[in-house]
């Protein structure tokens, strides 16, 4: 007779450590937020150790204290909101209008193949010409009012949008489309119940992108024949060598792109929260 084997006892394995800093390793939203006020904390002391230590001169940039003092002066006397107010409206209107334009335009040049041949090249070839290249002829064409700023962000934006919106959809999965037509659906229907819902996350991520480039046409609309905005302002602080209220514009510019793309994102996950789940 074979000798009885023993019983083996699988030992108990080990917990799996997770190492913060390796590649593609997530972080919590708690970290996240931490790391990322961190670096805007460590910036600040940076810039305020070289300028008031006296390491650079204040005539070519100013220490935040400075800079704070300077926007309380804005807002308080010169009337800074509405400033602020101009120039929201101006990068909102563009968009709006761009993307009411670019959107459907797109969906058309990703689902039809010969819209996308009849446009593309013409849309490829617009998509690298600067918006602020046009801001003579609009000036000529819409005077220097609000229309001509609309449009500099309008050119801007509605080409980026265009061809992106056409990549989205024309990426759609081919099996997708074929099970659609299996199941009995026409060429409208794979449009509308295939192609636009399977796109419209990544057609909401890229208008949240092409927001964040619309806030830099604004501000170049704004140096050349502007009387309002937070452009206009930047121009009035440099020929009065204020450094304190250009940096302060800047910031202000920041801290409104970054609240807008966070709604943003926010509204696109509560939109299509499913396209998060991973």
């Amino acid at each position: 007779m074979s000798a009885v084997q023993p019983l083996s006892v699988t030992e108990p394995k080990a917990p799996v450590r997770r190492r913060s800093l390796a590649p593609l390793e997530p972080v919590s939203a708690r970290a996240r937020w931490l790391l990322g006020f961190g670096f805007f904390v460590l910036f600040v002391l940076v810039w305020a150790f070289f300028t008031l230590g006296g390491y650079v001169s204040p005539t070519f940039l100013a220490s935040p204290v400075t800079m704070a003092k300077e926007g309380w002066l804005l807002f308080s006397e010169y009337g800074f909101h509405k400033d602020i107010g101009m120039t929201v409206w101006r990068v909102f209107g563009g968009f709006i209008l761009a993307a009411v334009v670019a959107v459907p335009l797109g969906i058309a040049m990703g689902a039809y193949k010969g819209i996308e041949a009849f446009f593309e090249p013409f849309v490829s070839f617009c998509r690298y010409l600067p918006a602020s290249a046009f801001i003579p002829l609009l000036i000529l064409w819409a005077g220097i009012g609000e229309t001509q700023k609309i449009l500099v962000i309008f050119i801007g934006s509605v080409f980026q949008i265009t061809l992106m919106v056409a990549v989205t959809v024309g990426g759609a999965r081919r099996d997708l489309v074929e099970a659609a037509y299996t199941l009995g659906a026409g060429h409208k229907g794979i449009v509308t119940r295939v192609l636009i819902p399977g796109a419209a996350p990544e057609i909401a991520e890229t208008l949240r992108l092409v927001l964040g480039w619309a806030w830099t046409y604004v501000i170049v609309a704004e140096l050349i024949g502007s009387s309002s905005g937070i452009g206009h302002m930047i121009t009035d602080s440099q020929s009065l060598l204020n450094t304190g209220q250009i940096i302060f514009g800047i910031i202000i510019i920041g801290l409104i792109g970054l609240v807008s793309d966070f709604a943003f994102k926010a509204l696109n996950h509560r939109l299509f929260a499913w396209s998060f789940v991973r």
